[in-house]
């Protein structure tokens, strides 16, 4: 028998680069089929899954237009794209019978449902994949800060951070191979060493909702199921019980 999945309900954060797969930006079709399959395979788990996706890899593309733009408003250009990205991650889902909503912040009524938190709660209670769009539907405040509200709001048993390595380290292993890479931390060991996995709200507001944080590799096809079953590599952000 397979190991139980350790948590019944779960928020998955997906940075938009994570969806550029080799391109410079733009969508990469593999990669969003990549990580569709995985969360299906996390479905079929029994768990239920929400997500929050980024939009830098749509964003990045029109970066310099909003070069010395209000903040406010290139903000909102950015949550507009977090809305494209997720109608493409519901349609690779739904190739996969996976029954997905997305919900966002910023009423789309044409596209998509309006954020209602009951709604959310009970689509997932319904076995559909909810995925959550426009950030917190306010400028100044980051899709990891979106992601670890949504998680507190749908009271999930954790957040998981897909990103482009496996755990956190102290530097960037890619540039620096003598970075030091962490199993376990608490939040106050993220912030207090400046650790860059998500911003100082996020975590903050993770800490202040007991919610664990869970950081794997996106990239490494199968990666989001193992770790629902405690297995593979990943770097677990909490309090010491």
């Amino acid at each position: 028998m397979p190991p139980e999945p350790a948590y019944k309900r779960v928020l998955l954060k997906v940075s938009g680069e994570a969806l550029m797969g080799r391109r410079d930006y733009g969508l990469d079709s593999d990669m969003l089929a990549t990580i569709a399959a995985d969360v299906a395979d996390v479905v079929a788990l029994g768990v239920e899954v929400c997500l929050v996706i980024g939009g830098g890899n749509i964003f990045r593309g029109v970066a310099g237009a909003a070069s010395g733009m209000d903040r406010a408003q290139a903000d909102y250009m950015g949550m507009i794209a977090t809305v494209m990205n997720a109608l493409a991650m519901q349609s690779a889902l739904e190739k996969r019978q996976v029954p997905t909503r997305v919900l966002s912040a910023i009423p789309m009524a044409s596209v998509c449902e309006p954020y209602i938190r009951r709604r959310a709660q009970r689509h997932m209670e319904k076995g559909r994949v909810v995925i959550f769009a426009a950030g917190t539907g306010n400028p100044f405040f980051t899709t990891d800060t979106a992601a670890a509200l949504r998680a507190a709001e749908m009271k999930c048993d954790a957040l998981l951070k897909g990103t482009q390595v496996d755990g956190v380290y102290s530097a960037d292993p890619r540039r620096d191979p003598a970075a030091q890479r962490y199993d376990e931390l608490t939040y106050l060991e993220v912030l207090s060493r400046d650790l860059a996995v998500m911003d100082a709200a996020a975590i903050s507001l993770a800490r202040e909702n007991g919610l664990p944080i869970l950081v794997f590799n996106i990239h490494a096809s199968g990666a989001f199921a193992a770790v629902m079953r405690g297995e593979g590599r990943f770097t677990r952000i909490a309090d010491p019980p």
